[in-house]
């Protein structure tokens, strides 16, 4: 099939790529000039794995272009992807914009009938505003389908691959019959295309996200409980995840959820709910639970300084919001970070692929209160203490004799719960995980 992905970003990129893959001719269509260039140098604008091999192999091998040029790719294509971003406005609504902006691109070059699919994250009704958009500008025939991502950023070629599920909203039973054609390829060990009104489709993947964001705050409070009671949540957390209606997934407890889609996707669906005349009372407090949780090692860390961490050295490692991604969109570790600089605290952190994204977030304050190290035990050098931001393998198992001899105080305060307490016990390390026993010997 002959396809337009207009969008670049994380979703766009690795939908064509991935389209390209099984043999379509796919068209990557982006109005920013340098990302273009720089793509058809093969050069990667965000960090994914495999995606980079992926789009040199399918672009050497023609069928993966890339072009700003909407009006090529809209007449030379019959299906064409709108994947750009929707960022939160404010009071947290989808900013529409720019969905808005490509629809009038293709209706104003539309040659033919074409099939506009929303690969965007939108809210409910956004298919009724792209077929009005589209509309005003042309007398040609032409479907608006809903066809939501379900990527996970560090997996998401091999979520595009081998997905869950399909998910495609439309009233048209051609072009049912079509997107499911186009999604044979990825569904061949029996997973389902499943089809469904537009409305439900658009709704589902802030569901879905909704539904993760949940489980996540929800462990976490059960984490916080546990440190309270002297429980330990590792146990609790097997306890409940063995049972077939609750499951193991996603039920780590840490430092909070972040990323391009549970903080933006839990407001923008609170924010819906609410132009509707209803309140969803229990994700507005999934939110303020999760805002809670990104600085809840601030206060294990002020209490083992003895409530003063003016002058204190702070190693962080893990900047990214989750491993094997350089993104720091709600990323904890900038919450976490920010607290303790103004708490007078002075902060050397590592991260193995978000540097380059830390310096211009962090930009204020970098090489003044913040200081970035590339490598992670050099982060350690003069540091009084470690916090874990993001469980990145090389973490996992490091050397903790190295630890205890780099820092002033042999503390590690564990976001990620990567290490055993009883472990660090017997090392000499003072641990303070999340929602489990600490273990203490030395306190500051």
């Amino acid at each position: 099939m002959r396809i337009a992905v207009v969008g670049t970003g994380y979703v766009g990129l690795v939908a064509g790529t991935c389209f390209a893959d099984v043999g379509n001719d796919v068209i990557c269509v982006d109005k920013d000039v340098e990302k273009i260039k720089m793509l058809k140098a093969g050069r990667i604008p965000i960090y994914e794995p495999g995606l980079e091999e992926m789009v040199k192999r399918n672009y050497e091998q023609e069928r993966l272009s890339f072009s700003t040029d909407i009006k090529d790719a809209v007449q030379k294509s019959k299906i064409i992807f709108i994947a750009v971003g929707t960022p939160p406005n404010e009071d947290g609504s989808a900013d529409l914009q720019h969905v808005l902006a490509v629809a009038k691109e293709i209706g104003k070059h539309m040659n033919d009938f074409k099939v506009i699919v929303n690969k965007s994250t939108v809210p409910v009704g956004t298919a009724d505003r792209v077929k009005e958009e589209v509309s005003k500008y042309t007398k040609h025939d032409f479907a608006v389908v809903s066809n939501p991502e379900f990527l996970k950023e560090g997996a998401a070629i091999d979520d595009f691959l081998k997905p869950d599920r399909v998910v495609v909203g439309t009233d048209n039973e051609e072009v049912a019959e079509l997107m499911r054609d186009l999604y044979a390829p990825f569904v061949r060990t029996g997973k389902p295309i499943i089809i469904m009104d537009i409305r439900s489709a658009e709704l589902t993947k802030y569901a879905a996200n909704a539904m993760l964001a949940t489980k996540i705050s929800f462990i976490n409070e059960i984490a916080n409980f546990c440190e309270k009671v002297g429980a330990d949540v590792d146990m609790v957390r097997k306890g409940i995840g063995t049972d077939r209606r609750i499951g193991p997934y996603f039920i780590f407890p840490g430092t909070g959820y972040g990323g391009s889609c549970f903080p933006k996707d839990v407001k923008a669906i609170i924010r819906t709910a609410r132009s509707y005349g209803m309140n969803l009372q229990i994700l507005e407090a999934v939110e303020a639970v999760n805002e809670r949780q990104k600085t809840i090692l601030l206060d294990k860390i002020k209490n083992y300084f003895n409530g003063n961490l003016s002058g204190k050295t702070v190693a962080v490692w893990g900047l990214s919001f989750k491993p094997n991604t350089d993104d720091m969109r709600e990323a904890p570790a900038i919450a976490l970070i920010r607290a303790l600089v103004k708490e007078g605290a002075k902060i050397k952190a590592h991260d193995p692929e978000a540097l380059k994204e830390a310096e211009w977030r962090f930009e204020d304050i970098l090489n003044k209160e913040l200081f970035l190290i590339n490598k992670r035990y050099n982060a350690l050098e003069g540091a009084d203490a470690l916090v874990i931001m993001t469980e990145w393998n090389e973490f996992r198992e490091p050397d903790f004799y190295l630890i205890k001899e780099l820092l002033k105080h042999p503390a590690i305060f564990d976001g990620r719960n990567l290490y055993d307490p009883k472990r660090m016990a017997r090392l000499g390390i003072d641990y303070f995980p999340i929602g489990r026993p600490p273990s203490v010997k030395f306190k500051k």
